[in-house]
């Protein structure tokens, strides 16, 4: 992989605002108080509602889509899933977050490509990430694609 490949890249900044968590508790059915209610939240040790850790980490699609733009791939593109995810600090309702990505190493299928990120999620103003992840995502031929669109 060229050095271009494996350095570091970070996503625009997304903020976390109350109906974007509303809405993610809409349709997880996670209505727990920390995330809407206010009230409830502020008496907690986070101090105020804190944005669903898996909303954050779902986030982590729409942010690899910004940086991987210039080197998207011509078949289809998956998540393979992750070896290692921790959620680190929580994300106040109302923060901005963006992602750091580092592609650390490509793996080669009889007909697709695996590559494996090191990705955080960062906090605006935050001396920790909200998370630490290893994603890989697998990234189909275009002949296997077509494939398995026609199929």
């Amino acid at each position: 992989m060229s050095a271009d490949a494996m350095a570091v890249r970070f996503s625009d900044w997304i903020t976390l605002d109350a109906a974007r968590v509303r809405a993610f508790a809409e349709v997880t059915d996670d209505w727990q108080a920390i995330h809407l209610d206010e009230a409830f939240a502020a008496e907690t040790p986070f101090g105020g509602t804190v944005a669903h850790g898996f909303l954050t980490l779902s986030m982590l699609s729409a942010m690899s889509y910004q940086v991987t733009a210039e080197d998207a791939p011509s078949g289809m593109s998956v998540n393979y899933g992750f070896d290692r995810i921790r959620f680190v600090t929580p994300v106040r309702v109302g923060s901005r977050i963006r992602g750091r990505f580092e592609l650390e190493d490509e793996t080669r299928g009889a007909t697709f490509t695996d590559r494996h990120w090191d990705v955080s999620v960062e906090i605006d103003g935050a001396a920790r990430p909200a998370l630490v992840a290893h994603w890989i995502t697998r990234i189909y031929d275009e002949d296997a694609s077509d494939a398995a669109r026609a199929g």
